[in-house]
């Protein structure tokens, strides 16, 4: 059983950044593809960003790409979402999921965390 926290959420500017990190625990860390997922309100939970189990391969939603980086630290079980320049739409809650062997750019994760806000002002 891998427990999944999410930290670094909060109200930025638009423009701004943010660093959301999610410690992991309970697992192989090392084994598990890591992904990061938002849900806006009335809206379906969507992909954002993931990484392979090694780190060597990272994915990005079109909507994210050249703004958000994924990365990983197997040593500390830790993956970390890096977000710049922050617009209104990226308003949601942000999900860490953890998924054994291959990364998905659905919901088909084995874990996940609790979640946190991320609310960008106009």
């Amino acid at each position: 059983q891998v427990q999944l926290v999410e930290s670094g959420g909060g109200l930025v500017q638009a423009g701004g950044s943010l660093r959301l990190s999610c410690a992991a625990s309970g697992g192989t860390f090392s084994s598990y593809a890591m992904g990061w997922f938002r849900q806006a309100p009335g809206k379906e939970r969507e992909f954002v960003a993931a990484v392979t189990w090694g780190g060597s391969n990272k994915y990005y939603a079109d909507s994210v790409k050249g703004r958000f980086t994924i990365s990983r630290d197997n040593a500390k079980n830790t993956v970390i979402l890096q977000m710049n320049s922050l617009k209104p739409e990226d308003t949601a809650v942000y999900y860490c999921a953890a998924r054994l062997t291959s990364v998905r750019f659905t919901t088909e994760y084995d874990y996940w965390g609790q979640g946190t806000q991320v609310t960008v002002s106009s």
